[in-house]
Protein backbone atom coordinates (compact mmCIF):
# COMPACT_ATOMS: atom_id res chain seq x y z
CA UNK A 1 0.00 0.00 0.00
CA UNK A 2 2.87 2.29 0.80
CA UNK A 3 4.41 1.48 -2.54
CA UNK A 4 1.14 2.34 -4.34
CA UNK A 5 1.04 5.75 -2.67
CA UNK A 6 4.61 6.48 -3.76
CA UNK A 7 3.76 5.55 -7.34
CA UNK A 8 0.78 7.93 -7.28
CA UNK A 9 2.92 10.78 -5.95
CA UNK A 10 5.51 10.10 -8.62
CA UNK A 11 2.87 10.21 -11.37
CA UNK A 12 1.41 13.45 -10.02
CA UNK A 13 4.87 15.03 -9.85
CA UNK A 14 5.67 14.07 -13.43
CA UNK A 15 2.27 15.43 -14.50
CA UNK A 16 2.84 18.80 -12.86
CA UNK A 17 6.32 18.95 -14.37
CA UNK A 18 4.95 18.33 -17.87
CA UNK A 19 2.20 20.92 -17.30
CA UNK A 20 4.77 23.53 -16.29
CA UNK A 21 6.87 22.78 -19.37
CA UNK A 22 3.82 23.14 -21.63
CA UNK A 23 2.80 26.44 -19.99
CA UNK A 24 6.34 27.77 -20.30
CA UNK A 25 6.58 26.83 -23.97
CA UNK A 26 3.20 28.40 -24.66
CA UNK A 27 4.16 31.62 -22.87
CA UNK A 28 7.43 31.77 -24.78
CA UNK A 29 5.55 31.32 -28.04
CA UNK A 30 3.07 34.03 -27.09
CA UNK A 31 5.88 36.46 -26.35
CA UNK A 32 7.33 35.89 -29.75
CA UNK A 33 4.00 36.49 -31.56
CA UNK A 34 3.31 40.12 -32.58
CA UNK A 35 -0.09 41.75 -32.45
CA UNK A 36 -1.91 41.39 -35.76
CA UNK A 37 -1.41 44.46 -37.95
CA UNK A 38 -4.27 46.96 -38.25
CA UNK A 39 -6.83 46.17 -40.87
CA UNK A 40 -6.07 47.85 -44.19
CA UNK A 41 -8.53 50.15 -45.95
CA UNK A 42 -8.88 47.54 -48.68
CA UNK A 43 -9.88 44.96 -46.07
CA UNK A 44 -12.55 47.26 -44.59
CA UNK A 45 -13.88 48.40 -47.95
CA UNK A 46 -14.41 44.84 -49.16
CA UNK A 47 -17.65 44.94 -47.20
CA UNK A 48 -18.29 48.63 -46.59
CA UNK A 49 -18.42 49.62 -50.26
CA UNK A 50 -21.26 47.21 -50.91
CA UNK A 51 -24.58 49.00 -51.33
CA UNK A 52 -27.33 48.73 -48.77
CA UNK A 53 -25.07 47.65 -45.92
CA UNK A 54 -27.27 48.27 -42.87
CA UNK A 55 -26.79 47.74 -39.15
CA UNK A 56 -30.02 47.07 -37.21
CA UNK A 57 -29.91 48.26 -33.60
CA UNK A 58 -31.91 47.13 -30.61
CA UNK A 59 -33.99 50.34 -30.69
CA UNK A 60 -35.38 49.30 -34.06
CA UNK A 61 -33.34 51.95 -35.87
CA UNK A 62 -31.16 51.16 -38.86
CA UNK A 63 -27.77 52.72 -39.61
CA UNK A 64 -26.24 52.59 -43.06
CA UNK A 65 -22.61 51.42 -42.94
CA UNK A 66 -21.95 51.73 -46.67
CA UNK A 67 -18.96 54.02 -47.26
CA UNK A 68 -18.06 55.96 -50.41
CA UNK A 69 -14.23 55.91 -50.78
CA UNK A 70 -14.37 59.04 -52.97
CA UNK A 71 -16.14 60.90 -50.17
CA UNK A 72 -13.39 59.92 -47.74
CA UNK A 73 -10.72 61.05 -50.18
CA UNK A 74 -12.36 64.49 -50.55
CA UNK A 75 -12.65 65.07 -46.80
CA UNK A 76 -10.11 66.95 -44.69
CA UNK A 77 -8.85 63.58 -43.48
CA UNK A 78 -8.32 62.38 -47.04
CA UNK A 79 -5.84 63.24 -49.75
CA UNK A 80 -5.61 66.93 -48.79
CA UNK A 81 -4.51 66.15 -45.22
CA UNK A 82 -0.97 67.60 -44.84
CA UNK A 83 -0.11 64.78 -42.42
CA UNK A 84 -1.28 62.13 -44.84
CA UNK A 85 -4.65 60.56 -45.37
CA UNK A 86 -6.14 58.80 -42.37
CA UNK A 87 -6.81 55.07 -42.66
CA UNK A 88 -9.96 53.36 -41.45
CA UNK A 89 -8.04 51.84 -38.55
CA UNK A 90 -6.98 55.30 -37.29
CA UNK A 91 -10.55 55.96 -36.18
CA UNK A 92 -11.71 52.35 -35.86
CA UNK A 93 -8.78 50.56 -34.16
CA UNK A 94 -8.86 46.79 -33.66
CA UNK A 95 -11.86 46.42 -35.93
CA UNK A 96 -11.81 43.14 -37.82
CA UNK A 97 -14.62 40.90 -38.86
CA UNK A 98 -16.54 39.87 -36.86
CA UNK A 99 -16.66 43.31 -35.24
CA UNK A 100 -16.54 43.64 -31.46
CA UNK A 101 -19.98 43.90 -29.91
CA UNK A 102 -21.35 47.38 -29.23
CA UNK A 103 -23.39 48.17 -26.13
CA UNK A 104 -25.22 50.96 -27.97
CA UNK A 105 -28.92 50.35 -28.34
CA UNK A 106 -29.66 53.36 -30.59
CA UNK A 107 -27.95 55.34 -33.33
CA UNK A 108 -27.44 58.29 -30.97
CA UNK A 109 -25.88 56.14 -28.29
CA UNK A 110 -23.49 54.76 -30.91
CA UNK A 111 -22.53 58.29 -31.99
CA UNK A 112 -21.87 59.28 -28.38
CA UNK A 113 -19.80 56.13 -27.90
CA UNK A 114 -17.69 56.76 -31.01
CA UNK A 115 -17.06 60.54 -30.90
CA UNK A 116 -14.46 60.23 -28.13
CA UNK A 117 -12.07 58.84 -30.76
CA UNK A 118 -11.68 62.43 -32.05
CA UNK A 119 -9.67 63.14 -28.91
CA UNK A 120 -6.75 61.09 -30.21
CA UNK A 121 -5.87 63.84 -32.69
CA UNK A 122 -7.82 66.86 -31.43
CA UNK A 123 -7.07 66.86 -27.72
CA UNK A 124 -7.41 70.63 -27.18
CA UNK A 125 -10.69 70.97 -29.03
CA UNK A 126 -12.11 67.87 -27.35
CA UNK A 127 -11.21 69.18 -23.88
CA UNK A 128 -12.77 72.57 -24.57
CA UNK A 129 -15.94 70.89 -25.76
CA UNK A 130 -16.17 68.99 -22.47
CA UNK A 131 -16.11 72.34 -20.64
CA UNK A 132 -18.86 73.78 -22.83
CA UNK A 133 -22.62 73.86 -22.37
CA UNK A 134 -22.82 70.96 -24.85
CA UNK A 135 -20.39 68.84 -22.85
CA UNK A 136 -22.28 69.59 -19.65
CA UNK A 137 -25.54 68.41 -21.24
CA UNK A 138 -23.93 65.19 -22.50
CA UNK A 139 -22.71 64.38 -18.98
CA UNK A 140 -26.27 64.88 -17.79
CA UNK A 141 -27.42 62.34 -20.38
CA UNK A 142 -28.99 65.03 -22.56
CA UNK A 143 -27.92 63.08 -25.61
CA UNK A 144 -29.36 65.58 -28.08
CA UNK A 145 -26.52 68.01 -27.28
CA UNK A 146 -23.98 68.44 -30.05
CA UNK A 147 -20.80 66.35 -30.23
CA UNK A 148 -17.99 66.51 -32.79
CA UNK A 149 -19.71 64.64 -35.60
CA UNK A 150 -22.89 66.72 -35.35
CA UNK A 151 -20.98 69.82 -36.42
CA UNK A 152 -18.18 68.35 -38.51
CA UNK A 153 -19.64 65.15 -39.93
CA UNK A 154 -18.15 61.66 -39.74
CA UNK A 155 -16.60 60.39 -42.96
CA UNK A 156 -17.22 63.55 -45.02
CA UNK A 157 -15.54 66.12 -42.73
CA UNK A 158 -15.06 69.44 -44.55
CA UNK A 159 -13.44 72.76 -43.51
CA UNK A 160 -16.01 74.20 -41.07
CA UNK A 161 -15.71 77.79 -42.35
CA UNK A 162 -15.48 77.31 -46.11
CA UNK A 163 -17.61 79.02 -47.19
CA UNK A 164 -18.09 81.19 -44.11
CA UNK A 165 -21.87 80.79 -44.28
CA UNK A 166 -21.40 77.12 -43.37
CA UNK A 167 -20.73 78.11 -39.75
CA UNK A 168 -24.20 79.46 -39.07
CA UNK A 169 -25.87 76.89 -41.30
CA UNK A 170 -24.25 74.18 -39.18
CA UNK A 171 -25.51 75.69 -35.93
CA UNK A 172 -28.95 76.00 -37.51
CA UNK A 173 -29.26 72.22 -37.79
CA UNK A 174 -30.01 72.06 -34.06
CA UNK A 175 -30.96 75.67 -33.32
CA UNK A 176 -33.52 76.08 -36.09
CA UNK A 177 -35.77 78.71 -34.50
CA UNK A 178 -32.82 80.87 -33.51
CA UNK A 179 -31.31 80.48 -36.97
CA UNK A 180 -34.52 81.80 -38.56
CA UNK A 181 -34.34 84.90 -36.34
CA UNK A 182 -30.68 85.38 -37.25
CA UNK A 183 -31.50 84.72 -40.90
CA UNK A 184 -33.75 87.78 -40.99
CA UNK A 185 -31.41 90.06 -39.04
CA UNK A 186 -29.04 92.66 -40.43
CA UNK A 187 -26.15 90.30 -39.68
CA UNK A 188 -27.74 87.15 -41.10
CA UNK A 189 -28.93 88.81 -44.29
CA UNK A 190 -25.48 90.24 -44.97
CA UNK A 191 -23.80 86.88 -44.33
CA UNK A 192 -26.17 84.50 -46.10
CA UNK A 193 -27.39 86.68 -48.97
CA UNK A 194 -24.36 88.86 -49.60
CA UNK A 195 -21.51 86.65 -48.30
CA UNK A 196 -20.27 89.66 -46.33
CA UNK A 197 -17.14 88.58 -44.40
CA UNK A 198 -17.41 91.39 -41.83
CA UNK A 199 -20.60 90.39 -40.03
CA UNK A 200 -20.56 87.99 -37.07
CA UNK A 201 -21.51 84.34 -37.33
CA UNK A 202 -22.73 82.28 -34.38
CA UNK A 203 -19.22 81.41 -33.17
CA UNK A 204 -18.08 85.06 -33.12
CA UNK A 205 -20.51 85.71 -30.27
CA UNK A 206 -20.75 82.29 -28.63
CA UNK A 207 -17.30 80.78 -29.18
CA UNK A 208 -16.37 77.60 -31.01
CA UNK A 209 -15.75 74.55 -28.84
CA UNK A 210 -15.97 76.15 -25.40
CA UNK A 211 -19.50 77.56 -25.83
CA UNK A 212 -20.90 78.76 -22.51
CA UNK A 213 -24.51 79.14 -21.39
CA UNK A 214 -25.69 82.56 -22.68
CA UNK A 215 -28.51 82.68 -20.11
CA UNK A 216 -26.16 83.32 -17.16
CA UNK A 217 -25.73 86.66 -15.40
CA UNK A 218 -22.02 86.54 -16.23
CA UNK A 219 -22.74 86.38 -19.97
CA UNK A 220 -25.19 89.26 -19.64
CA UNK A 221 -22.84 91.72 -17.94
CA UNK A 222 -20.01 90.87 -20.34
CA UNK A 223 -22.16 91.09 -23.48
CA UNK A 224 -21.39 94.81 -24.14
CA UNK A 225 -17.71 93.93 -24.47
CA UNK A 226 -18.70 91.22 -26.93
CA UNK A 227 -20.58 93.68 -29.13
CA UNK A 228 -17.78 96.20 -28.73
CA UNK A 229 -15.28 93.84 -30.36
CA UNK A 230 -16.80 94.70 -33.73
CA UNK A 231 -18.65 97.93 -33.04
CA UNK A 232 -15.62 99.51 -31.39
CA UNK A 233 -13.41 98.74 -34.39
CA UNK A 234 -12.92 102.13 -36.10
CA UNK A 235 -11.64 100.71 -39.37
CA UNK A 236 -14.44 98.15 -39.64
CA UNK A 237 -17.25 100.54 -38.71
CA UNK A 238 -16.01 103.24 -41.09
CA UNK A 239 -16.87 100.94 -44.01
CA UNK A 240 -20.55 101.14 -43.06
CA UNK A 241 -20.72 104.71 -41.76
CA UNK A 242 -21.46 103.45 -38.25
CA UNK A 243 -20.15 105.11 -35.13
CA UNK A 244 -17.30 103.22 -33.48
CA UNK A 245 -17.96 105.06 -30.24
CA UNK A 246 -20.82 102.78 -29.19
CA UNK A 247 -18.99 101.01 -26.37
CA UNK A 248 -17.46 104.15 -24.88
CA UNK A 249 -20.70 106.09 -25.19
CA UNK A 250 -22.53 103.22 -23.48
CA UNK A 251 -20.06 103.21 -20.59
CA UNK A 252 -20.43 106.95 -20.00
CA UNK A 253 -24.18 106.73 -19.35
CA UNK A 254 -26.02 105.26 -16.38
CA UNK A 255 -26.79 101.83 -17.84
CA UNK A 256 -23.26 101.12 -19.00
CA UNK A 257 -21.46 102.44 -15.94
CA UNK A 258 -23.68 100.33 -13.66
CA UNK A 259 -23.21 97.16 -15.72
CA UNK A 260 -19.43 97.76 -15.79
CA UNK A 261 -19.45 98.10 -12.00
CA UNK A 262 -21.36 94.82 -11.65
CA UNK A 263 -18.87 93.08 -13.94
CA UNK A 264 -15.96 94.22 -11.78
CA UNK A 265 -17.50 93.70 -8.36
CA UNK A 266 -20.15 90.97 -8.68
CA UNK A 267 -20.28 89.48 -12.19
CA UNK A 268 -22.61 86.63 -11.18
CA UNK A 269 -25.22 88.89 -9.57
CA UNK A 270 -28.21 89.81 -11.71
CA UNK A 271 -28.64 93.40 -12.86
CA UNK A 272 -31.72 94.91 -14.48
CA UNK A 273 -29.77 97.64 -16.27
CA UNK A 274 -29.97 97.54 -20.04
CA UNK A 275 -27.26 95.92 -22.12
CA UNK A 276 -26.92 96.12 -25.92
CA UNK A 277 -29.29 93.28 -26.77
CA UNK A 278 -32.09 94.67 -24.57
CA UNK A 279 -32.47 97.53 -27.02
CA UNK A 280 -31.25 96.02 -30.29
CA UNK A 281 -32.41 92.42 -29.92
CA UNK A 282 -30.40 89.23 -29.62
CA UNK A 283 -30.49 87.25 -32.85
CA UNK A 284 -33.05 89.39 -34.70
CA UNK A 285 -30.98 92.60 -34.71
CA UNK A 286 -32.22 95.14 -37.26
CA UNK A 287 -30.53 98.16 -38.80
CA UNK A 288 -31.26 101.42 -36.94
CA UNK A 289 -32.22 102.99 -40.26
CA UNK A 290 -33.34 101.24 -43.39
CA UNK A 291 -36.36 99.80 -45.11
CA UNK A 292 -37.77 98.32 -41.91
CA UNK A 293 -39.07 100.41 -39.01
CA UNK A 294 -35.98 101.96 -37.46
CA UNK A 295 -35.02 101.66 -33.82
CA UNK A 296 -34.97 105.45 -33.57
CA UNK A 297 -38.65 105.55 -34.56
CA UNK A 298 -39.56 102.97 -31.92
CA UNK A 299 -37.14 104.23 -29.28
CA UNK A 300 -39.84 105.21 -26.81
CA UNK A 301 -41.44 101.75 -27.08
CA UNK A 302 -38.02 100.23 -26.46
CA UNK A 303 -37.46 102.42 -23.39
CA UNK A 304 -40.87 101.53 -22.00
CA UNK A 305 -39.87 97.87 -21.79
CA UNK A 306 -37.98 98.87 -18.64
CA UNK A 307 -39.55 102.28 -17.96
CA UNK A 308 -43.32 101.73 -18.42
CA UNK A 309 -44.20 105.24 -17.18
CA UNK A 310 -41.86 107.02 -19.60
CA UNK A 311 -43.42 110.14 -21.13
CA UNK A 312 -43.39 111.00 -24.80
CA UNK A 313 -40.26 113.14 -24.46
CA UNK A 314 -38.40 110.56 -22.33
CA UNK A 315 -36.30 109.17 -25.17
CA UNK A 316 -35.52 112.63 -26.56
CA UNK A 317 -32.95 113.07 -23.79
CA UNK A 318 -30.79 110.26 -25.19
CA UNK A 319 -28.15 111.44 -27.64
CA UNK A 320 -27.47 108.03 -29.11
CA UNK A 321 -24.07 106.49 -29.70
CA UNK A 322 -22.86 109.30 -31.93
CA UNK A 323 -20.83 112.16 -30.37
CA UNK A 324 -22.65 115.48 -30.01
CA UNK A 325 -21.79 118.08 -32.65
CA UNK A 326 -22.65 121.72 -33.17
CA UNK A 327 -25.10 120.69 -35.87
CA UNK A 328 -26.79 117.73 -34.18
CA UNK A 329 -26.96 118.89 -30.54
CA UNK A 330 -25.73 122.53 -30.38
CA UNK A 331 -26.75 123.23 -26.77
CA UNK A 332 -25.23 120.06 -25.38
CA UNK A 333 -22.13 120.53 -27.52
CA UNK A 334 -21.54 124.12 -26.29
CA UNK A 335 -22.23 123.23 -22.65
CA UNK A 336 -19.81 120.31 -22.88
CA UNK A 337 -17.14 122.52 -24.41
CA UNK A 338 -17.73 125.06 -21.64
CA UNK A 339 -17.24 122.37 -19.04
CA UNK A 340 -14.12 121.16 -20.87
CA UNK A 341 -12.66 124.64 -20.28
CA UNK A 342 -14.11 125.41 -16.87
CA UNK A 343 -13.32 122.07 -15.21
CA UNK A 344 -9.52 122.25 -15.55
CA UNK A 345 -9.60 126.00 -14.86
CA UNK A 346 -11.51 125.50 -11.60
CA UNK A 347 -9.13 122.69 -10.60
CA UNK A 348 -6.15 124.96 -11.26
CA UNK A 349 -7.69 127.79 -9.22
CA UNK A 350 -8.54 125.46 -6.34
CA UNK A 351 -5.06 123.97 -6.47
CA UNK A 352 -3.61 127.51 -6.42
CA UNK A 353 -5.73 128.46 -3.42
CA UNK A 354 -4.72 125.34 -1.53
CA UNK A 355 -1.07 125.91 -2.43
CA UNK A 356 -1.12 129.57 -1.34
CA UNK A 357 -2.81 128.62 1.92
CA UNK A 358 -0.18 125.97 2.64
CA UNK A 359 2.56 128.45 1.78
CA UNK A 360 1.01 131.04 4.14
CA UNK A 361 0.72 128.53 6.96
CA UNK A 362 4.27 127.30 6.55
CA UNK A 363 5.58 130.86 6.36
CA UNK A 364 3.70 131.83 9.52
CA UNK A 365 4.95 128.75 11.36
CA UNK A 366 8.49 129.35 10.17
CA UNK A 367 8.31 133.05 11.17
CA UNK A 368 6.98 132.19 14.61
CA UNK A 369 9.79 129.68 15.10
CA UNK A 370 12.37 132.32 14.19
CA UNK A 371 10.79 134.87 16.60
CA UNK A 372 10.85 132.26 19.36
CA UNK A 373 14.60 131.94 18.99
Amino acid sequence: MMRGAQVCLLVLGVGFLLLGVIVGITAAQDEGVDEPPPASDAYCLLCHTKPDQVWHLASGESLSVTIDPAMLARSVHGESNPDGALACADCHPNFRYPHPASLSRSVREFQIERYAICRNCHEEQYTRAQDSVHGDFIRRRRLEAAVCIDCHGAHDVQPPDEPRQRISLTCGRCHGAIFEEYRGSVHGTALLDEANPDVPTCIDCHGVHDIQNPATNLFRVRSPELCGQCHGDTELMSRYNISADVFNSYLTEFHGSTVALFEQEAPNVITNKAVCYDCHGVHNIQAVDGDSVSIRETLLTTCRQCHPDASADFSAAWLGHYPATLDSHPTFFLVKRLYDVLTPLVLVLIGGLIGSDLFRRMRRRFSGHQDGR
